[in-house]
Formats: structure tokens, C-alpha cells, sequence
């Protein structure tokens, strides 16, 4: 297993500005803090898009397969790869507890937080038998995370309120 981190989104809100190079409170970029984190728990770690911005991290990354099919297209190219961690580049609070739960959690497909009837599919971990999902989904035309999870039979990863304040990400410059 390895985690993967999406950066390929093209940061319209954030003016053209790659979320995952900001630095988090802890003072590292985003990038980094992932990385770390991966590390902590055992796990190499890719990046997941191809966007010039991240060349110089020396990080390996993961192509979207195919590209401009959003992240679907990119968890395409993580899970050729085998099981997988999917997150965002742009959540800076997870801690390394959330994410061992995510790492250690009962076996499922798909294990992944739901608020409100919405999935985090970009903090799950997928089992690489979801990768013909995937690949079937791609090929009729229908991109959306919530209706992979929903199809492939994610469970459900349970989160405390505190946890949950983990999960925020960056949509605007400011943290």
C-alpha cells in the first residue's frame, strides 16, 4: 500500500496557486506534512497529477489515467499501482492518529468518512479491487467520487466532531 496525494487540480479558487506547496501551521508545505505523515505510518507516498509546480520535491508521480478526467482519472493511476491511501494536497490538520485509523481500519473496499450522507473520498483507503470500479465508471462517462464509493461499497470510517475539524481543507489563501 502507498498514499497518494492528489495535486493535479488546476487551484481555480486559489488563483492559479498550488494548494499543496502553502504552508500548513506547522510551518512545512502541505506537500511535506503529507509526506511525513506517510512515513510515519509506514507508507510511501507518490503524487498523484502531473502539475510542474511539484517537480523539484523529487517526489514519483503518479499520472491521471486517463488525464482530464478529474480525480477519478487519478485514482485510476494510484490504484493501478495496488492499494492505496487517496488524500488531498490541500487538508493541513490531519493528524497522524486519524490517519493510522484510516491505515489500520477494518478491511472494506473503500473506507472512507461520511458526513451527512456525503463521502471524503479524498481521505480513504482503497482496496486495488476497486480499480475495474473505477475503470467501468471512466468508461461510461461518470466522474463522480460519491457514486464510485457508493457503488463499490465504501464503509464507513466513523469521525469524532474534533476529528472532523481535521478533515477541513483550503479553498481561499487564507488558512
Amino acid at each position: 500500500m502507498r498514499g497518494g496525494i492528489f495535486v493535479g487540480g488546476a487551484a481555480t479558487r486559489m488563483g492559479g496557486r498550488p494548494k499543496g506547496l502553502l504552508a500548513a501551521p506547522s510551518g512545512e508545505t502541505i506537500v511535506a506534512r503529507w509526506q511525513r505523515l506517510f512515513a510515519e505510518v509506514g507508507l510511501p507516498c507518490v503524487l498523484v497529477g502531473a502539475r510542474a509546480e511539484y517537480a523539484q520535491l523529487g517526489i514519483p508521480v503518479v499520472a491521471d489515467e486517463p488525464p482530464g478526467a478529474g480525480p477519478l482519472g487519478g485514482l485510476a493511476g494510484l490504484l493501478a499501482g495496488g492499494s492505496a491511501i487517496a488524500v488531498a494536497c490541500d487538508m493541513p490538520y490531519v493528524s497522524v492518529t486519524l490517519l493510522r485509523r484510516l491505515v489500520e481500519g477494518p478491511p472494506a473496499p473503500i473506507l472512507a468518512p461520511r458526513r451527512q450522507g456525503r463521502w471524503e473520498p479524498l481521505f480513504a483507503r482503497y482496496d486495488a479491487v476497486v480499480l475495474a470500479a473505477v475503470r467501468s465508471r471512466l468508461a461510461t462517462g461518470r466522474l463522480g467520487l460519491q457514486g464510485l464509493l457508493d457503488e463499490a461499497g465504501a464503509e464507513e470510517l466513523v469521525v469524532s466532531t474534533s476529528e472532523w475539524a481535521e478533515l477541513e481543507d483550503w479553498d481561499t489563501l487564507e488558512p
